[in-house]
């Protein structure tokens, strides 16, 4: 049997917030997913004038981060990205239409090694949703910091 961590509504918020802080920092209108490890939501926050289909976005960029262990740009990253034509996942947003992303802004949420969960930033550029996606993720380091448990946070997660 083995034993599991789960991510709960205490990291989201903490992650919520820093990555609230940091779009408005860079001046971008974004929303802010984030799911379990089962892609399933556990906190979704859209800013006051970002798009409307940010959520459906986000959300999305969030579950393929979660449910395949992944960044979500590293899909279709040159030369090798599983889902670029001729690679082995071609095509593999089509498997789930509407819920798998395989463009920037969806990270997994991985502590200690073990994927806890996602989260997905729509409504900026990619930068400007990496640097999101970064700063919540720096942000759960630290809230986790105190239990000794350690977060991934670089924006090209691959487990």
């Amino acid at each position: 049997m083995k034993n599991v961590m789960k991510l709960e509504i205490e990291e989201a918020k903490a992650m919520m917030e820093a990555a609230i802080f940091k779009a408005k920092e860079i001046a971008v209108l974004e929303t802010i997913a984030i799911v379990d490890d089962g892609g399933y939501l556990i906190a979704l926050e859209r800013m006051n004038g970002a798009r409307i289909t940010g959520p459906e976005i986000a959300t999305s960029k969030a579950f393929t981060a979660a449910g395949h262990k992944r960044s979500t740009h590293l899909f279709n990253q040159e030369p090798t990205g599983p889902a670029l034509p001729g690679n082995e996942a071609y095509g593999i947003q089509l498997m789930i239409p509407g819920k798998f992303a395989i463009f920037v802004g969806g990270f997994p949420i991985v502590v200690n090694g073990e994927v806890v969960g996602g989260i997905g930033i729509s409504g900026g550029n990619g930068e400007q949703d990496t640097a999101v996606g970064t700063a919540a993720l720096e942000a759960l380091a630290q809230f986790l910091e105190k239990d000794g448990l350690s977060v991934l946070t670089g924006p090209d997660i691959k487990k």
